[in-house]
């Protein structure tokens, strides 16, 4: 069973570089999208992949939009919620390379 665990992290992104304030839910930059794989269950920093997290799809999920990211080092896929403050821009590409 998945455990939720809040993580009020800051961070700068591999990406973009952008810094990213965290609120203990972020888990993806709001800028360019991509992720980072730390975690095996939410919150807990417990995965020792370390991969960056592409994102590759954008799906709805109980009225809700998730962002599809895969891993780039171990291919592993997950969701994470999109965020009000992720740019508006970097979802319409996200949507127009589907």
């Amino acid at each position: 069973m998945k455990k939720f665990q809040k993580k009020k992290e800051n961070f700068i992104c591999e990406i973009c570089g952008s810094k990213v304030i965290g609120n203990g839910f972020t888990n993806h930059c709001p800028k360019c999208l991509w992720s980072k794989h730390v975690d095996v269950n939410p919150g807990d920093r417990q995965n020792l992949c370390q991969g960056l997290m592409e994102p590759i799809g954008l799906d709805q999920k109980h009225g809700e939009f998730v962002i599809i990211h895969r891993c780039s080092k171990c291919k592993e896929v997950k969701r994470n919620r999109v965020s009000d403050g992720d740019s508006q821009s970097a979802l319409r590409d996200l949507i127009n390379k589907l």
